[in-house]
């Protein structure tokens, strides 16, 4: 799939494999740097609310104080009205979750599956950067699964998401367990912070009730990586369907039944995923191998800080 001049265009990832992958990892940051800077204002870059905050002291009541701040305790106490001080956290924990199982592992646009995982991963790393914020991941492709702690500053966050980019690819019938990683990361339990998880979402939906209890503690991002054979078959005539993750193949006609029947069942599992985050408190951002992935990101992010804007008003 080409532009209309034939060539990749501007927004497409740049390959990272190979000889490529240190020049594509310089380019990849150039971009989210250059395309996501207009978002860095504000705590945590509108991924997450605003900082936290644990209560402070007590003060008394001035004209102008919030009166939701009020501590009746203190209050029924001295007679005198008070109200209660927070104390915020501007530290913000992020972890990151990077599913790079065998399915995705293709791609028939502009990239393969996996390079928008490390595009989203490299997103992430920006857009939580500063203010001793840290960032960790988990990093499975179904065979092994890879953690890198929480640490802050520039170097380990290119680290992180080198360490995403050279993942090794899983073996053909190797099965990924989406389920096992959200489950890493809720257990034992961390700091408060904001949980992201990238995958496909592909295969069943095991994976919702760990997503849920991991809802309990952190603010949560999941990120869907749709390719557009994965939502609706070409007319080709005769094709060959392959699972990476079982080694199973089936020789099938594409015919009209079978691609509006291919296409109804695909709109139905990505509403069954799209249900899942929406009912375990996670933002839903979907990024497509044939679609402007930074300009996505971007609208996702805006449209967060939107609705915080209005629930507050």
């Amino acid at each position: 799939m080409r532009d209309e001049n034939g060539g990749r265009p501007d927004w497409a990832p740049p390959v990272l494999r190979g000889e490529r992958l240190e020049a594509g990892l310089r380019t990849l940051e150039l971009d989210v740097r250059r395309r996501l800077d207009g978002l860095l204002q504000g705590n945590h870059l509108g991924l997450v609310p605003g900082p936290g905050s644990e209560p402070g002291e007590a003060r008394p009541y001035q004209p102008g104080d919030d009166v939701r701040r009020m501590d009746w305790a203190v209050t029924a106490r001295t007679t005198v009205p008070h109200i209660r001080e927070s104390v915020a956290d501007r530290e913000l924990e992020t972890w990151v979750v990077a599913d790079l199982s065998a399915s995705l592992d293709f791609g028939t646009a502009f990239c393969e599956k996996r390079d928008l995982v490390v595009c989203a991963v490299a997103a992430i790393a920006y857009l939580t950067s500063g203010g001793g914020n840290r960032l960790g991941a988990l990093i499975s492709n179904g065979a092994r699964t890879e953690r890198l702690p929480a640490r802050g500053g520039l170097a380990h966050s290119r680290n992180l998401v080198r360490k995403v980019a050279e993942m090794p690819r899983a073996e053909e019938g190797t099965r990924g367990d989406l389920a096992a990683a959200i489950e890493q990361l809720r257990r034992p339990p961390r700091r408060r912070g904001l949980a992201v998880v990238v995958s496909d979402f592909l295969g069943g939906t095991a994976w919702e009730r760990p997503l849920r209890a991991l809802s309990a503690r952190h603010e949560l991002v999941g990120i869907e990586v749709v390719d557009p054979r994965d939502v609706d078959l070409p007319e080709v005539g005769t094709v060959v369907l392959a699972d990476p993750e079982t080694g199973r193949q089936r020789e099938v006609k594409a015919s009209a039944l079978l691609r509006k029947e291919f296409a109804a069942a695909a709109q139905a599992h990505r509403a069954d995923v799209a249900r899942a985050l929406r009912q375990a408190g996670a933002g839903h951002l979907v990024l497509r191998t044939d679609s402007d992935w930074i300009a996505d990101t971007v609208r996702f992010v805006v449209a967060r800080k939107r609705g915080w804007s209005g629930a507050a008003s």
